[in-house]
């Protein structure tokens, strides 16, 4: 069946507490959905933010943000006040999230619920705890031994904790013992909205398109628990780390940073903690977006300690057999590769045996006419095809930085006249293509500027700052997405 989806995250949506949440407006979000006649609403990762604020460089591949939980939810629950949390200034603009202002102010809030929180009130709770016990466990000990320690990373804390001794480790589960279960409490509340809102998205015929990043950050419970899992040396320091090398757009490479998965030790495990990683994801989504799905062909492994990723070398990775033992364990996937960048005949192999659809993204395509993200020249159905995506500019952003040359081919492919009608026209070529899903961001339906673009990779600050309003989502918009979807009959 033809589709349609909008991009945006969580944070992205309308709040009177400095950041998008999982109460009314996200509800109300898929209420506008269900009128426009879009079947798919993609977010980014649900995991909780690091330094940077990026949802690719989390804590935990499992826990979901703390930031996200509804505190008016909390107040029918009993567990908060009006005045918890409405006198508190949580912005400073209402279309830029200021994530030191919900750092500061988030926790205390939180934490006032949590000393309200009475799990007998809740009998599923327990159950909650027990099933999710693998990684919530951990988790929660990690970020309580965190706190204590201002912030700092996992390896800062001193030798005992840092390598993860027993007798440290013990003694920190005693000691933080009401630290843990505060955590412990987040992640049952994130548990709770989520599966609700979902469940409203799933009634109402909408399916959610989740995203996991291939790798772990640095500074998570995984890498601090679960060394195995990692080219890490005796002192738990990486050997090598992920990037991208040198091309067109980046003349030094991409250094990302995240530690390197030890696929020899995952092979001898039957790949046992990924499998359970997509089904985790499959759980908490309709469908899964595996971001650098191309580092399971090869991956680029720079040094470790080295200033850009310059210096680097293509490694070999589990290739189809994660994905064929996974889904004998799981079933069948329904699953998106993000096959971007640096593709080889390889990687096109690992994409057909695996049946994913790819995808394609349209602000790639303006060169010439064998560019292969032209609709055109789609070799089948089975691809997402994307104005553009989070690391992309807004169209109307990409519009002012395009040469002259891309606008001119843009106009005469498009068949439009004006360079102000290029954004809108590549909308229509998105959802006018045979791809089997058309996805653009709320951003381009929008129109906003380069002021809006949710993230440039490879850069720190102003990233992941995006809000809309309530008043961004008029019948006006709705009616408008919905004729584009039944003329091309998405």
């Amino acid at each position: 069946m033809r589709k349609s989806c909008i991009l945006m995250h969580i944070s992205s949506l309308p709040s009177e507490y400095g950041i998008g949440k999982m109460g009314k407006h996200a509800f109300e979000f898929v209420d506008f959905l269900k009128k426009s006649g879009t079947k798919s609403w993609q977010i980014l990762p649900l995991s909780p933010t690091s330094y940077g604020d990026s949802p690719y460089q989390s804590f935990s591949v499992n826990a979901g943000n703390p930031y996200f939980i509804d505190f008016e939810l909390l107040e029918k629950d009993g567990l908060l006040e009006k005045t918890d949390y409405s006198e508190i200034v949580w912005e400073t603009d209402s279309r830029r999230v200021d994530y030191s202002i919900i750092y500061n102010n988030c926790f205390d809030v939180l934490r006032i619920a949590y000393n309200n929180f009475k799990p007998s009130g809740f009998p599923d709770y327990k159950e909650f705890c027990t099933e999710n016990k693998k990684w919530l466990d951990e988790y929660a000990l990690f970020m309580a031994l965190k706190f204590k320690n201002g912030g700092k990373a996992w390896y800062e804390w001193g030798e005992e904790l840092s390598m993860h001794k027993a007798k440290a480790v013990s003694a920190a589960k005693k000691e933080l013992k009401n630290d843990i279960g505060f955590f412990k409490f987040i992640q049952f509340e994130f548990s709770r909205q989520w599966s609700a809102l979902k469940s409203y998205a799933n009634e109402n015929e909408i399916q959610i398109i989740g995203d996991i990043p291939i790798y772990c950050a640095l500074d998570s419970v995984e890498a601090w628990a679960c060394p195995k899992l990692f080219q890490f040396d005796r002192e738990k320091k990486p050997v090598a780390v992920a990037g991208c090398p040198p091309d067109d757009f980046s003349p030094t490479g991409q250094l990302w940073g995240n530690p390197l998965y030890d696929w020899s030790y995952h092979k001898k495990t039957g790949y046992v903690w990924w499998i359970n990683r997509i089904k985790r994801a499959a759980e908490l989504y309709d469908i899964v977006r595996i971001d650098h799905f191309r580092g399971f062909e090869s991956y680029y492994a720079i040094p470790y300690g080295s200033e850009d990723a310059t210096v680097g070398e293509w490694e070999k990775g589990p290739n189809h057999e994660l994905f064929r033992l996974a889904e004998e364990k799981l079933g069948r996937l329904n699953i998106i590769a993000e096959d971007l960048g640096f593709i080889t005949p390889e990687v096109r192999e690992l994409l057909d045996k695996s049946g994913y659809p790819g995808m394609k993204v349209l602000q790639f395509g303006f060169s010439d006419g064998e560019n292969e993200h032209l609709p055109h020249n789609f070799a089948s159905t089975n691809y997402y095809c994307y104005t553009g995506t989070h690391d992309n500019e807004t169209l109307t952003g990409w519009l002012e930085a395009s040469s002259p040359d891309s606008v001119k081919f843009a106009k005469k492919y498009l068949g439009v006249k004006k360079k102000s009608e290029i954004p809108m026209a590549m909308v229509r070529a998105a959802w006018g293509s045979v791809a089997q899903t058309a996805v653009a961001q709320i951003q381009d339906f929008l129109e906003s500027g380069s002021e809006c673009r949710m993230n440039t990779p490879s850069t720190l600050g102003k990233n992941w700052q995006f809000r809309t309003q309530k008043s961004d989502f008029t019948p006006k918009l709705a009616k408008k997405i919905k004729k584009l979807n039944k003329l091309f009959n998405r």
